[in-house]
């Protein structure tokens, strides 16, 4: 099977996109397929990706609303390259421009591919919630946005399959009148993360960036420095914590809007912004080595980050809505109202009071990998007899704080 992803947000400075997709063309390639990513970058090159694996880079414009992105801006060169491939399964990870040059192809055309929208972007999450959220409520928001629904209904009648990443994202889209929505979690790179990957002389490192001592709380973000991450809330939670206990925490990311997020840091010594982690080993040994994880973004359709967290043992710290928060609901974890620092303070109190700081031993939980994932797609494209998966990537109850 040949399947071609149309992917706006593959960039080589991504996060949890890249890794997703770095993983596809390793997995798929090893289940015997072909698979050709098609994404927009700064010129038109081809890189070869193993033995069944290539990555097509269509020159494009930045994308205006975050710079280290861009978007597909020709559609007659996106419309040329899809011809050229004659994929049987084409995949578009965004909803906008990139998913209607998609369908349109498949009408011009007239090609039998198969057509699949995963849903790695939730717009109206990242964009209009936020900005209007203090305002007015989700569906008075959904209303004055009817026109984005009315495309993604478009969208849903034109393509073969919808794949969402998690339960609530689902239920939106269904709520919202697409009817082919499937749920297939992501899940995390196999074998990488691990509790048994903590170390109480790196905990104790961290601690010590943060001014603080090994009977201290630590919790670690990681994310880009982008608004939608809410990094200057969570800045803001960790502060209030830690005037009732001793909190560090280490914010690991980048990108070129770090202003907002120093402003909300100030001049506490217990938070501390490091670079980008880019050895996923090292990173991994991070992420066991502190205690809680924290994330600020309620927009997330999966959160890779969230999920490599609970994989290495960590409790998860989450906004009440989206991807994260379904993570956090399955896996014992604590939510706070989105965009919300009083309350998010008051989850990071609420874990410190339940888990031991310091402890060396941490619960190794069963995880669904991305691996998982690729199966429950092939699945669902026929590549194969066993049925696509609906369940979430762990199971359990969480606090739901």
């Amino acid at each position: 099977m040949k399947i071609v992803d149309v992917c706006a947000f593959y960039t080589p400075t991504g996060g949890g996109v890249r890794t997703y997709i770095d993983r596809k063309l390793v997995a798929l390639a090893a289940r015997g397929h072909e698979v050709v990513v098609i994404a927009p970058g700064e010129e038109d090159r081809e890189e070869q990706r193993g033995p069944n694996g290539r990555v097509r880079w269509l020159r494009s414009p930045r994308f205006p609303l975050d710079r280290s992105y861009r978007y597909f801006a020709d559609r007659a060169a996106l419309h040329a390259i899809l011809d050229e491939e004659d994929a049987d399964i084409v995949e578009v990870s965004s909803p906008w421009r990139s998913a209607s040059m998609v369908a349109d192809w498949r009408t011009r055309s007239g090609s039998r591919a198969r057509l699949s929208l995963i849903a790695h972007a939730d717009p109206l999450s990242a964009y209009a919630y936020r900005w209007f959220g203090n305002v007015a409520s989700t569906q008075a928001i959904d209303r004055a946005f009817d026109w984005y629904w009315r495309h993604l209904r478009r969208l849903d009648a034109q393509f073969d399959h919808v794949v969402s990443a998690s339960d609530s994202l689902s239920q939106r889209l269904r709520e919202g009148g697409l009817r082919k929505v499937m749920t297939d979690p992501m899940g995390v790179e196999p074998g990488q993360f691990s509790p048994r990957l903590r170390d109480l002389n790196l905990r104790r490192e961290m601690l010590a960036l943060c001014g603080l001592g090994e009977d201290a709380l630590l919790l670690i973000g990681v994310g880009r420095h982008a608004p939608e991450k809410r990094w200057d809330m969570v800045a803001q939670a960790a502060a209030i914590a830690g005037t009732h206990a001793p909190v560090g925490l280490l914010i690991i990311g980048g990108g070129a809007r770090q202003r907002r997020v120093i402003e909300a840091i100030g001049d506490n010594p217990h938070v501390r912004l490091l670079e980008p982690v880019r050895d996923r080993g090292a990173l991994a040994r991070l992420m066991a080595s502190a205690d809680a994880l924290i994330h600020g973004c309620e927009a997330e359709t999966f959160c890779f980050v969230a999920a490599e967290a609970i994989a290495s043992g960590l409790t998860l710290i989450a906004p009440d809505r989206g991807g994260a928060a379904d993570l956090a609901c399955a896996n014992d974890g604590a939510l706070y109202r989105s965009g919300d620092a009083q309350d998010a303070a008051e989850a990071i109190l609420a874990v410190a009071g339940t888990i031991e700081a310091g402890a060396a031993a941490r619960r190794e939980r069963p995880v669904r990998t991305m691996d998982d994932h690729f199966d429950a797609l092939l699945a669902l494209y026929g590549a194969d007899e066993a049925p696509l998966h609906h369940h979430a990537l762990h199971h359990g109850r969480g606090t739901g704080r």
